[in-house]
């Protein structure tokens, strides 16, 4: 079909019509190919158009690429700029209220750590489903603030409820996996599952008992790995794209030099912070922030914690914004990031930046 396709014979279009219809996406695929180059002709563009509904979801991508690309044609010469209001920039308040107040195509990476399902004493929620749907509208908004294919990266792992009593079963809540279908429905592709391994001794301790006694069915393992799960802003526009909007001498100064993982397990010991319960190590925020972003990049953490995106940002001379809803946590964030270089941090309240987003508008 590929031989077929390649001859531009106008006589073919019946065959080639034909064979889009054929049980194999790759035989269907070669034949649209082959239609594409007669897609001036009215029919033949009308036939093309119709394959956007095409069940086959690599078809799709194709036939939208090729037929509807002003769809995804965004702003281009702005790509590498940011809003100036938002830079190394740290707001007290709930996300979604804030988040509703950043320009459209501002954010260049994300990384964050969400809120653990009732586990920590920063967060309660009436019910699990609850908990995804609050995700869920705040990575809705992070989908419209972020630039054209650029990415999002979910630290996350399932959440053990304690059990009520000894006659009570505990129930472990598989996060990752519950979300990433409504993340995926949002518009965000999934690209990457990196498992952050710590040493097993920094594990809750499920294997006790079963250690003991050895019976069957009663064995839990010690969870010593979350996820880091990368997704990017789906796009028609390949990297190379991204990196074309970005000067030579910048693209230079970002390259990853040095050591970095060759496989999708990092071994990275956790770290630990006198006011906040669950913190990024700077490792694995410095990690991140070298492989998913360019220098003069702004980078988003909408579950700010103690802000240890914030200072792996700034150390690597790109620029943060936080937000973060718990006032000691969000004064904890201004003492990690006040002494780190000669930056200064703008401190806001959600109002004041609903003031700032608006002169910026």
């Amino acid at each position: 079909m590929s031989s077929i396709a390649r001859k531009r014979d106008p006589a073919l279009k019946e065959l080639l019509i034909k064979y889009t219809k054929d049980n194999n996406p790759e035989v269907a695929l070669q034949a649209i190919r082959g239609l594409l180059v007669f897609r001036e002709d009215p029919n033949i563009k009308e036939y093309l158009i119709s394959l956007g509904k095409h069940p086959n979801d690599m078809i799709q991508d194709v036939i939208h690429q090729e037929m509807f690309k002003e769809k995804f044609n965004i702003t281009e010469t702005m790509h590498a700029d940011s809003p100036d209001f938002m830079k190394n920039t740290v707001v007290l308040g709930d996300v979604l209220k804030i988040i509703k107040y950043v320009p459209d195509d501002s954010i260049h990476l994300t990384f964050t750590s969400p809120p653990y399902y009732n586990a920590r004493e920063y967060s309660i929620y009436s019910n699990y489903e609850e908990y995804l749907t609050f995700l869920e509208q705040v990575f809705k908004e992070l989908h419209r603030i972020t630039k054209e294919g650029r990415f999002f990266i979910l630290n996350t792992s399932p959440v053990i409820i304690p059990r009520a009593g000894r006659k009570y079963a505990s129930r472990r809540y598989p996060v990752p996996f519950d979300i990433h279908g409504r993340l995926s429905r949002i518009g965000w592709e999934f690209i990457d599952d990196i498992i952050w391994a710590k040493p097993e001794v920094s594990a809750k301790n499920r294997v006790a008992g079963f250690e003991g006694h050895r019976k069957p069915l009663t064995y839990k393992a010690n969870p010593r790995t979350e996820y880091v799960i990368v997704y990017r802003k789906k796009s028609h526009k390949l990297i190379d794209w991204n990196l074309k909007q970005y000067s030579e001498d910048i693209i230079e100064k970002s390259k990853a030099n040095g050591e970095f993982e060759r496989s999708n397990v990092w071994n990275i010991f956790p770290a630990t912070d006198k006011i906040h319960s669950a913190v990024f190590p700077i490792q694995l925020c410095e990690q991140i922030v070298k492989l998913y972003s360019f220098q003069k990049d702004l980078v988003f953490d909408p579950f700010a914690g103690s802000g240890t995106l914030g200072k792996a940002s700034i150390l690597n001379d790109r620029y943060c914004f936080l937000t973060e809803m718990k006032e000691e946590y969000f004064n904890r964030i201004y003492q990690n990031l006040a002494n780190v270089g000669s930056i200064d941090i703008n401190l806001m309240t959600t109002e004041k930046f609903r003031e700032e987003s608006k002169k910026w508008l």
